[in-house]
């Protein structure tokens, strides 16, 4: 399985941004979609996930409320919807999928496939 982010870009605070994952290859083993972002000088962030077959998602208490997450298995591609942002979610934002399996969405070990990076920049 090959990921592909997109989407990021500079927005000012208070703005929002739509963050893209696209799948390809073996998509059939996709059980679920996550993403995650490192800060500079920080370590990686979990922000949001959701399974594939039924929807259930997962937020970091960081964005709940104003990040959503979603899927669309017919295009084999997740979102990250950001509102509100603020000039602390500057990061590299990346996206992940994993087989189906009883590992908490939350985990980065319950993923079995990264895509690069998309950075986004919030200026104040």
């Amino acid at each position: 399985v090959q990921l592909q982010a997109s989407g990021g870009g500079l927005v000012q605070a208070g703005g929002s941004l739509r963050l893209s994952c696209a799948a390809s290859g073996r998509t059939f083993r996709i059980g679920r979609v996550g993403w995650f972002r490192r800060a500079p000088g920080k370590e990686r962030e979990f922000l949001a996930g959701i399974t594939w077959r039924d929807g259930q998602t997962l937020y970091a208490d960081s964005v709940k409320g104003r990040f959503t997450i979603s899927r669309d298995n017919a295009k084999n591609t997740g979102y990250l919807q950001m509102n509100s942002l603020k000039p602390e979610d500057t990061a590299v934002y990346s996206c992940a999928a994993g087989i189906p399996r009883f590992t908490s969405l939350d985990k980065s070990q319950g993923y079995d496939y990264w895509g690069q990076g998309t950075l986004v920049t919030v200026s104040s």
